[in-house]
């Protein structure tokens, strides 16, 4: 990485920090484990909609030991509001039966351990490092690739090699709170489809040339 694009990086964070000073995931969970059930479950839909179907399903299920003995189609009625509920059903009762084949149901700490899970990928595996267990991790969901591809911090498309570019830029210490507040400014702010750059903090740093001109 050239010193240009590491001054950017240190600039954005920076002032990504100042914004959001405290941040973490927006899914409610008691315990690694549900955060990790939660995290695969919200992909395609919101962290309000997993939120909304959780309580019911850690009620009926609450453990990796049961999740991993439901029948799925209990499961898919019970998260059938956020959307793919088959794939999402068999893919958490199938990462709880691996979680007690191989780790006695305990969540492990560790990244290369985690993605052995079945519907286990690096990103869901990142936000659970870093959020329960404070470890440092980048997941790269489409906001964080979004806004490291417009800021010029990659120019990958792949999330795994966008994740090794924004681990070249950043210190390790830093790496557990860089994707929650990509995130959420990727929601606030750097949207998809228009971004809001005429009130962008980042505006003047940002190489993007496709910027969204003020509202008339």
């Amino acid at each position: 990485m050239t010193d240009p694009i590491r001054h950017r990086a240190r600039l954005v964070l920076r002032r990504l920090k100042r914004r959001y000073p405290e941040i973490g995931t927006a899914l409610d969970y008691q315990n690694p484990w549900e955060l990790l059930v939660s995290t695969i479950i919200s992909a395609q839909t919101t962290d309000e909609n997993v939120n909304a179907v959780a309580p019911a399903l850690f009620a009926r299920y609450p453990g990796p030991a049961a999740l991993a003995g439901a029948k799925l189609e209990d499961v898919e009625q019970i998260i059938y509001s956020t959307g793919f509920f088959r794939q999402k059903s068999k893919s958490i009762v199938s990462m709880s039966a691996d979680l007690m084949e191989r780790y006695g149901g305990e969540v492990p700490d560790d990244l290369d351990d985690l993605v052995t899970l079945r519907g286990v990928g690096r990103k869901t595996a990142s936000v659970v490092l870093a959020e329960a267990w404070g470890k440092p991790a980048i997941a790269v969901d489409t906001h964080v690739k979004r806004l490291s591809r417009r800021l010029e911090l990659t120019e990958h498309a792949d999330p795994t090699k966008i994740e090794m570019d924004l681990r070249a830029l950043y210190d390790r210490r830093q790496w557990s709170g860089i994707s929650m507040r990509f995130i959420q400014f990727g929601r606030d702010v750097c949207e998809a489809r228009r971004p809001r750059c005429y009130e962008c903090p980042l505006n003047d740093i940002c190489p993007y040339p496709d910027k969204t001109p003020p509202p008339e």
